[in-house]
C-alpha cells in the first residue's frame, strides 16, 4: 500500500478494521478492497495526476452491510473524518449555503459493471445552497441545471422514482419553452423544472426532497450498496461471469463541472481504438455538459480531436496522461474526463473493454512496444474472443439494401427481426426468433433485451456509449449513433431517408434488418455472409506470414503459434467421418479423442441394424453383422487415412438400441391401419414386437453401452474386427494408423475385461493374418460415477480413460440433459443456483471432483494411464483450464472448437508457470 497518507485523516485505533481510504492511501493492487475505480483513482494520485480529492468506502463496508442489513459500527465516524479532511483540503463545506462543497457518490466494483451499478451526481445541492454556487460560480443557469440533476438522478436511483417521470417534465419544459436540447434551458427555466420534479419526488414518495447534505450523501452511499443486488446487476454479473459476493466500493469524490458554459466539458477516451485495436485519438468529448450525458447518448458528441481546436491546453495535457496511463498500464486505458473552465481533471481510468479483434492486436502491438512479454500476450486474449472472430462475416460482394451508417461500435455480422424494446426482443429470441434491438440510446434496463438480441443499433451515441460498452464487453455487434435513422419506439418503427431521394424507407417491428458492426452499416433485409479470414487462416486457405495478410489474422497467428509451444494438453476432435476429420487436422487437431461408431449406422444401414435386433436365430444374427462388417471397416479407413500418424479413438457401440427403431407410436399406427386392411406386413409385426421388447422408461440408464455389447453376442467384435482390419490395410498400403478402441459405459471392471478378452483374441488374430502389429490399445469411458470411484480397479484392465463430462454430468446431477435445460435451468440460472449450465461449463466441486479422483486413483495403479475428455467441456475455455490443472492428458472437441481449445491450452500452461491474468 502506499506510503502517501493524508494527513488530515485520524488514523483508525489498532486492530480495527479500516472500512475508508483516501485516494492518497490506496493503488492500483486494492482492486479486491477498492475497487476497481477507487484503486484506479489512487493509482492516478500517486502517479501526480490531476484527480479531484476524495475518498472510498471499501467492498467489506457493502459487504457488511448486505449480511446484516445495516452499515458497519464503524462506518459513519470514519466517513466523518475523510469528510473533514475533505471540506479542509478544499476549504468548503459540505452543501454550506455560501460556499458549497459538492461531491458526487459513484460505485466501484473490482470488475468493470458498466452502467449497472448506482451513481449520483451533485450532493450537497439544496433550496439554500443552490444559491452558494450560483454565486460561486457565477452563473445561475450552470447552480439550477446542477441542481435538477441531482433531484433527478437521486429520485430515481435512491428513491425509486420512476424515472420516465422526471424525463416526461424535461421534455415538456424543451418542448414548451422551445429549447432544442436541455442546454437552451434558461435558469429561470431550469429553476421552474426543479419545483417540478421536487413535486414528483413528493408525490411518489410522500416525503420532501431531502435538504440535509449528510443525509444525502448516506442515502446515496446505502442505495450503491443495494444497486450490487440490483437486477441489472445480477443479470450482468451471470452474464459475464462475475462473482456475486464481491461487493461495490462506493467513491466520494468532490464535485468538478463540465456543465459551466463553453470552455467546460466532458469526455471519454481510449488510448486505442477499441474496435481495432489501432492506435489513434479515440473518443467522444461534449461541450457544456456534465459525464452521464456522455455515456448516456442523450446528446451526440463530437469526437475526441475535435477538442484540439476547442482547448489546444487541455487536450494536449490530455494527450500526455493518456500515454503515460497506457505505458503505466501495459493496456489499452479507458479514461473518463471532465474540463472545468480550461482545467483538466482525470475522474477514472480502466483497462478498456474491447473487441475480439482489438484484443489479439493490441496484445501483439504491446509486445512489439516492449511492455509485455509474449507470456503476457497470451493471457490478455481468451478463447471466447477467438470464437467470435471465427463467426461469419457479411458478403461486400452481395447485393444490399442500405439505409443508413452508425459508428462501428462492435463488430460482427448481426441479423434478425427488428424489435423495440427489450421485453419483446426476450419474448421473440426464446421462441427462436433471432432478432435486433433498435433504440435511441440504451440504458442500464436494457441489459436483458441486448443479452437476448443479435445485436444492438442505436440512433444516438457514440462508441464510449452505454450500448458501444456493454456490447463490447459481451462480444454482442453494435452500431451506434446513426443519426440519419429516426427511431419511434411507440409507434415500433424505424425511419430511414430515401437514397434516391425518393420519401422515407419506414422498417416496422419483425422486419428483417442487418447491421454490420465493423462498418457501421445498417441494411433492410437479410445480407448474405462468408467465413471470416481468421476461419480461412485455420482452414490454410489464408498465409498469415504473406505481406498482404491481414493484420488481424498476423496477431491470431502469432498468439496461436506461441501458446501451441507452451501447452502441455493435447487437444483432439470429435469427428466421426473422414470428412470432418480432415477439417480438425487442418484446425490443428492432434488426433480423434472421439469418433462415434453409431453415426456409422444411420441412414440406408438401418435396415442392417433393424436385421440384427429381429434376428431370431445366431445365423440370422452372424448374417446381419457380417453385412455391417465391410461398410463399418470402410468407414474406419476413410478415418484413419484421414488421421494418418495420429491417434483416432473409436467408441463402441453406446445408445440404446431403440434409437435405430422406427418411434414406437408411428409403427403401431401403421401395423393397425395394416391390419384393418387385412394387409399387415409380417416385417412390420416382427418389428412391432421387437420395439416392445426393447422399450425402456428411461433408456439412457438402461440396455445401452458395455451391456449392449455384452448382450448381443458378436456385436463389439464385429466393430473390433472391423476397426483392426482396417488399421491392418492401412499398415500394409505403409500407413501409420493409430487406433484406440474405447468401450462405453463400463460401470465395474469386470465389463471391461470380459469385452477386452474378446477383443483381444480379435486382434491377435488378424495380426496373425496380415502379419503386422497394431499396437492397438483399449480402454474405456469414464461416464458413470461408479466408474469414477472405482477408477482404481478398472484402470487395471484400461490402457487410456476418456472422461465423457455430458454422461458423467447428468448421473452426478440426476438429470437428463435434453429436459432439464428447457424446463427449469433458465430459473436456476436466474436464482443463482447455478452461475452457468454445468452442461456448458464443468461442475468443478462435483462432477470434476470425481475426474480428479479418478485421475489420481487410475495413475496410482496405472502410472502411464492416459487421460482425456471427450464431453462437450472439451472446447469450453474455463472447462480446459481445470483439465489442465487435474493432469489430463488431452481435451477432445468438435472441429470448429479446435483453435479455443489450443488457445485455452496454452493460456493455462502459461497461468500455471505465473500468475493467472483471466
Amino acid at each position: 500500500m502506499s506510503e502517501n497518507k493524508d494527513p488530515h485523516v485520524a488514523a483508525p485505533t489498532s486492530n480495527a478494521q479500516k472500512f475508508v481510504y483516501a485516494f492518497t492511501e490506496g493503488n492500483k493492487e486494492l482492486k479486491d478492497l477498492l475497487g476497481g475505480k477507487g484503486a484506479n483513482l489512487a493509482e492516478m494520485t500517486n502517479l501526480g495526476l490531476p484527480v479531484p480529492p476524495g475518498f472510498t468506502i471499501t467492498t467489506e463496508a457493502c459487504k457488511v452491510y448486505l449480511d446484516s442489513g445495516t452499515e458497519p459500527p464503524a462506518l459513519r465516524d470514519e466517513v466523518s473524518a475523510h469528510l473533514d479532511a475533505l471540506e479542509q483540503q478544499m476549504g468548503k463545506k459540505l452543501g454550506q449555503a455560501d460556499n458549497p462543497l459538492l461531491v458526487s457518490v459513484r460505485s466501484g466494483a473490482k470488475f468493470s459493471m458498466p452502467g449497472m451499478m448506482d451513481t449520483v451526481l451533485n450532493i450537497g445541492l439544496s433550496d439554500e445552497s443552490v444559491q452558494g454556487l450560483a454565486a460561486q460560480a457565477g452563473d445561475e443557469r450552470f447552480a439550477w441545471d446542477s441542481y435538477r440533476r441531482l433531484i433527478q438522478m437521486f429520485g430515481k436511483t435512491v428513491l425509486g422514482v420512476d424515472g420516465d417521470l422526471f424525463e416526461e417534465a424535461l421534455e415538456e419544459a424543451k418542448h414548451s419553452n422551445g429549447a432544442a436540447t436541455d442546454v437552451d434551458l434558461s435558469a429561470a427555466q431550469l429553476k421552474s423544472l426543479v419545483e417540478q420534479f421536487k413535486d414528483i419526488v413528493l408525490k411518489e414518495t410522500g416525503r420532501d426532497f431531502p435538504q440535509e447534505p449528510r443525509e444525502q450523501m448516506d442515502l446515496a452511499v446505502r442505495a450503491v450498496f443495494d444497486s450490487w443486488n440490483g437486477e441489472r446487476a445480477k443479470l450482468y454479473r451471470r452474464q459475464e461471469r462475475i462473482p456475486g459476493d464481491l461487493g461495490t466500493a462506493v467513491n466520494i469524490c468532490s464535485m468538478v463541472f463540465g456543465n459551466l458554459g463553453p470552455d467546460s466539458g466532458t469526455g471519454v477516451a481510449f488510448t486505442r481504438d477499441p474496435a481495432s485495436g489501432q492506435q489513434g485519438v479515440y473518443g467522444d468529448y461534449l461541450q457544456n455538459a456534465q459525464g452521464e450525458d456522455v455515456v448516456a447518448g442523450i446528446r451526440n458528441t463530437v469526437p475526441l480531436a475535435d477538442l484540439e481546436q476547442l482547448d489546444k491546453a487541455s487536450y494536449d495535457q490530455l494527450m500526455q496522461i493518456m500515454e503515460t496511463l497506457e505505458t503505466h498500464y501495459k493496456d489499452l486505458c479507458d479514461i473518463e474526463f471532465t474540463i472545468e473552465r480550461g482545467k483538466l481533471w482525470m475522474l477514472q481510468t480502466r483497462v478498456g473493454k474491447r473487441t475480439a479483434a482489438a484484443a489479439f492486436r493490441i496484445a501483439t502491438q504491446l509486445v512489439d512496444q516492449g511492455l509485455i512479454d509474449e507470456a503476457e500476450a497470451l493471457q490478455r486474449v481468451n478463447g471466447a474472443q477467438l470464437a467470435q472472430l471465427m463467426f461469419p462475416r457479411f458478403d461486400d460482394g452481395a447485393k444490399a439494401d442500405k439505409i443508413g451508417r452508425g459508428i462501428a461500435a462492435s463488430p460482427g455480422a448481426a441479423v434478425g427481426k427488428a424489435v423495440f424494446d427489450s421485453y419483446t426482443a426476450i419474448k421473440w429470441s426464446r421462441s427462436g426468433e433471432k432478432v435486433i434491438l433498435i433504440r435511441r440510446e440504451t440504458n442500464p434496463d436494457d441489459l436483458d433485451g441486448m443479452i437476448a438480441a443479435e445485436g444492438i443499433l442505436t440512433s444516438r451515441g457514440g462508441k464510449t456509449s452505454h450500448a458501444a460498452v456493454v456490447a463490447r464487453g459481451m462480444g454482442k455487434t453494435c452500431v451506434c449513433g446513426a443519426e440519419e435513422l429516426e427511431v419511434d419506439t411507440k409507434r415500433r418503427q424505424l425511419t430511414a431517408p430515401d437514397p434516391e431521394g425518393k420519401g422515407s424507407i419506414v422498417i416496422d417491428e419483425g422486419d428483417v434488418v442487418s447491421i454490420d458492426g465493423s462498418t457501421g452499416k445498417v441494411y433492410r433485409g437479410e445480407v448474405p455472409v462468408v467465413p471470416s479470414p481468421v476461419v480461412e487462416y485455420f482452414e490454410g486457405r489464408m498465409h498469415a506470414g504473406a505481406d498482404d495478410a491481414d493484420e488481424l489474422v498476423q496477431a491470431v497467428h502469432r498468439i496461436m503459434a506461441y501458446a501451441d509451444r507452451v501447452r502441455r494438453l493435447r487437444v483432439r476432435a470429435n469427428a466421426d467421418n473422414a470428412e470432418d476429420a480432415s477439417r480438425a487436422r487442418r484446425f490443428g487437431a492432434q488426433g480423434i479423442g472421439l469418433c462415434r461408431t453409431e453415426h456409422m449406422f444411420l441412414g440406408e444401414r438401418r435396415e442392417l441394424v433393424e436385421r440384427l435386433i429381429l434376428a431370431d436365430t445366431d445365423t440370422e444374427r452372424d448374417s446381419a453383422l457380417a453385412a455391417l462388417l465391410p461398410l463399418q471397416k470402410g468407414d474406419f479407413k476413410e478415418l484413419f487415412e484421414a488421421m494418418d500418424g495420429l491417434p483416432v479413438t473409436v467408441r463402441l457401440l453406446d445408445p440404446p438400441l431403440h434409437e435405430f427403431l422406427p418411434d414406437i407410436t408411428e409403427l403401431s399406427v401403421r401395423v393397425a391401419l395394416a391390419e384393418s386392411r387385412k394387409d399387415a406386413n409380417e416385417n412390420d409385426l416382427r418389428l412391432l414386437q421387437a420395439v416392445h421388447r426393447l422399450h425402456e422408461q428411461n433408456p439412457m440408464l438402461g440396455l445401452r453401452g458395455v451391456r449392449l455389447g455384452l448382450v448381443i453376442p458378436g456385436l463389439f467384435t464385429m466393430q473390433v474386427r472391423a476397426i483392426a482390419e482396417a488399421a491392418a490395410e492401412r499398415m500394409v498400403a505403409k500407413g501409420d494408423p493409430r487406433a484406440e478402441i474405447m468401450i462405453p459405459l463400463v460401470g465395474t471392471v469386470q465389463e471391461l475385461e470380459i469385452v477386452r478378452e474378446d477383443a483381444e483374441k480379435v486382434i491377435a488374430e488378424i495380426e496373425d493374418f496380415y502379419g503386422v502389429d497394431l499396437k492397438l490399445t483399449l480402454g474405456t469411458m469414464i461416464e458413470l460415477p461408479r466408474a469414477a470411484l472405482t477408477a482404481g480397479q478398472i484402470a487395471e484392465s484400461a490402457d487410456f480413460f476418456s472422461f465423457g463430462t455430458n454422461d458423467l454430468t447428468q448421473t452426478v446431477w440426476g438429470f437428463s440433459r435434453d429436459d432439464v435445460e428447457a424446463s427449469f435451468f433458465t430459473a436456476y440460472l436466474e436464482k443463482g443456483i447455478f452461475g452457468v449450465s454445468p452442461f456448458e461449463t464443468i461442475d468443478k466441486d462435483g462432477v470434476g471432483k470425481l475426474v480428479r479422483d479418478a485421475a489420481e486413483a487410475g495413475r496410482a495403479t496405472r502410472p502411464d494411464l492416459k487421460l482425456g475428455v471427450c464431453g462437450e467441456h472439451g472446447g469450453d475455455p474455463e472447462s480446459v483450464h481445470f483439465f489442465h490443472e487435474a493432469g489430463l492428458d488431452y481435451v477432445s472437441c468438435s472441429p470448429f472448437r479446435i483453435p479455443v481449445a489450443r488457445l485455452e491450452a496454452g493460456r493455462a500452461a502459461a497461468a500455471s508457470d505465473g500468475s493467472d491474468s483471466r
